[in-house]
């Protein structure tokens, strides 16, 4: 998760991070950690259906968060459409299907979203919106944005591709939360995360600028330059991806997203940034690649 410098500050039904599990959080961590290494330099297909499981997962923890507004999504059909999504696109991308992995991909989510509104067709007019809308949020959320991963593991520097965007999230992350602590005094978002600083943002931006580059030189063979743009890109945009899901949880009135991650909490809360910077690495490495 990226963020500009931590957010401690309670809400109902929060706890102070201090208090979680800390050797399960270790264990759970350092498993995360051997899987995606493991899969992304060594079988990708593995790395893949990681990611397929942890986006299903993540849907069925909007869907139970979003249901306690009243609003319940599709969340058998999407959960499907996402697995389907994102190993659809990955295998029309490496193997001649005889079909592009774009076209793969709008098709599938074209018909993800209809038949999670004719799931809820039965369920009669009344409640029906919120539930489109909670169906149409989830499936733009998570798989449309997730699937931008499979499609830069297929690329033939891959492996190299995945692990520069997650250094770059990483160190955001980092500096964010270094600078914060060290000097943040100016909110950035006082009513979303009271402790995020704009001192923090710039330290999110100036680290993952810097790894960025290294990554574009030493990674993928590039011009440094183009790893400032993507670590400077991928900062910002991680960090409205941390600060988007802080707004569903406030507003829901909850810590986690779950407790699918012993110590860390939900899925969601591990893949906020992720999400979102995804289609935006994707698109600066095709662009300047």
């Amino acid at each position: 998760m990226t963020s500009a410098s931590p957010d401690t500050t309670p809400t109902p039904g929060r706890t102070p991070r201090a208090g979680r599990d800390l050797p399960a959080a270790i264990i759970t961590g350092v498993v995360l950690v051997v899987i995606v290494i493991g899969t992304v330099f060594w079988w990708h297909w593995g790395f893949v259906i990681f990611v397929a499981i942890m986006l299903g997962l993540g849907a069925v923890e909007l869907h139970r968060a979003i249901g306690v507004l009243g609003m319940r999504s599709a969340v058998v059909p999407i959960v499907i459409g996402t697995v389907i999504m994102v190993l659809g696109s990955f295998a029309a991308s490496s193997y001649d299907l005889g079909i592009g992995a774009n076209t793969f991909l709008i098709a599938a989510l074209g018909l993800t979203t209809v038949t999670s509104l004719m799931c809820r067709l039965p369920g009669g007019a009344k409640g029906f919106v919120g539930d489109a809308a909670a169906s149409l949020f989830t499936i733009a959320y998570l798989p449309l944005m997730g699937s931008f991963i499979p499609l830069m593991m297929a690329d033939d520097l891959g492996a190299r591709r995945i692990l520069s965007w997650m250094l770059c999230i990483i160190a955001s992350d980092t500096g964010g939360y270094a600078v914060g602590v060290l000097i943040g005094r100016h909110p950035m978002a006082p009513r979303i995360s009271p402790k995020k600083s704009w001192e923090g943002m710039a330290g999110s931006i100036v680290l993952a600028a810097a790894v960025g580059a290294g990554c574009s030189v030493w990674l993928l063979g590039a011009p440094a330059w183009v790893g400032l743009v993507l670590g400077g890109v991928l900062s910002v945009v991680g960090t409205c991806g941390d600060l988007v899901e802080s707004m569903i949880k406030r507003d829901v009135g909850i810590k986690d997203m779950s407790n699918f991650l012993p110590g860390h909490g939900g899925v969601m809360d591990r893949l906020d940034s992720m999400l979102l910077s995804a289609p935006f690495a994707w698109a600066v490495l095709s662009l300047c690649l």
